[in-house]
């Protein structure tokens, strides 16, 4: 077996070139990095080989958080679905210890084959796009296989398997509508965040059908999760109170309602509250909640499988990976929302 000196002397590299070839990392000309691989198909270096870095069997699942059910629930269906087509994962919490991009550093160190980039840094409103995207197209052109779900991103060239973030906002406010309600707030998630720009464009297109107008004073922002839901419905009702609201999550509808109840308002005897994703808990608060849920199945489903077809050396190489695959939202009506 070769040592990394006799590969680097054969290649006309450094030692530590070799080395970085092997772990992976950034910062290698693509000519240098080939004319290692080859050097180490002709002189096999250890049991890890060029084996492992063309078929290590692992995939990085990069989250952006494990408190909102939604991302967890997520991750299991995508490991679920890399074990049936052979691949161990491993799972990454974004906004905890380590960030995106130290995650990103560390499973190419690893050798993973690919990764999938659920709410990836571009789709976080708090980001300079402009930046994220840079990041990714270097991504991109160092070789990393990704996949981004609910990660929009028209400008790359990346892969994204997403749900209809406009078609929730429509049926949302269109089963309202259907309800009697005229006057229909949205608790939106942070106005940049492109889920909520969305969302927000559904609900105005079904109050517009109505004949109704989208007034600005619907909408109330705050950031995601349960006190944002909870700050956003007391700023709509501070002012002309709605009958109903929308809202950008259900983890963002359960502080909703919660501060409704707060103020005296009972749901849905006072007002109607529908949320979006269907987490397990939708089904058992009081009263369970009316939601669009999220195919988080099917929608992992095509995100690993297009993984895999990225990493299968059988498979014809795109002209560009940049396509979308989108999934329709699902109208769960549970006791949230009443007959006007």
């Amino acid at each position: 077996m070769a040592g990394l000196a006799d590969i680097a002397e054969a290649a006309g590299v450094s030692v530590s070139t070799v080395s970085r070839v092997l772990n992976r990392k950034a910062g290698i000309k693509e000519e240098t990095r080939q004319r290692v691989l080859e050097v180490l198909n002709q002189m096999p270096h250890t049991a890890r080989g060029t084996g492992a870095l063309r078929r290590t069997g692992v995939i990085g699942l990069l989250v952006p958080e494990l408190s909102n059910p939604v991302f967890p629930a997520f991750a299991e269906a995508l490991e679920s679905r890399a074990s049936l087509a052979g691949y161990s994962s491993l799972l990454c919490n974004t906004r905890a210890a380590m960030t995106e991009k130290d995650y990103v550093r560390m499973l190419v160190a690893r050798g993973v084959e690919g990764m999938i980039f659920v709410s990836p840094e571009i789709a976080n409103p708090d980001n300079d796009e402009r930046r994220s995207r840079g990041y990714y197209e270097k991504l991109r052109a160092e070789g990393v296989r990704m996949v981004f779900v609910n990660g929009s991103a028209p400008s790359l060239d990346v892969p994204d398997i997403t749900v209809d973030e406009h078609l929730a906002g429509h049926t949302a406010a269109r089963h309202l509508l259907e309800l009697g309600h005229r006057r229909i707030g949205f608790v939106s998630g942070p106005a940049r965040a492109l889920p909520s720009r969305m969302k927000r464009a559904g609900w105005a297109a079904a109050l517009e059908e109505a004949g109704l107008e989208p007034s600005p004073d619907l909408v109330a922002h705050a950031p995601f999760g349960a006190e944002g839901g909870a700050q956003a419905m007391g700023e709509l009702l501070d002012g002309p109170k709605p009958t109903a609201v929308l809202c950008s999550s259900d983890v963002m509808a359960l502080g909703a309602m919660r501060e409704a109840k707060r103020r005296g308002l009972a749901t849905p005897e006072d007002i109607s509250v529908v949320g979006f994703d269907d987490i397990p808990l939708a089904a058992y608060c009081q009263p369970a909640l009316t939601t669009l849920a999220q195919p988080i199945r099917d929608m992992a489903a095509a995100a690993v499988d297009e993984l895999a077809r990225q990493l299968d050396p059988d498979e014809p190489v795109r002209a560009s990976t940049n396509f979308s695959r989108m999934f329709r939202p699902n109208l769960i009506v549970r006791e949230s929302t009443r007959q006007l």
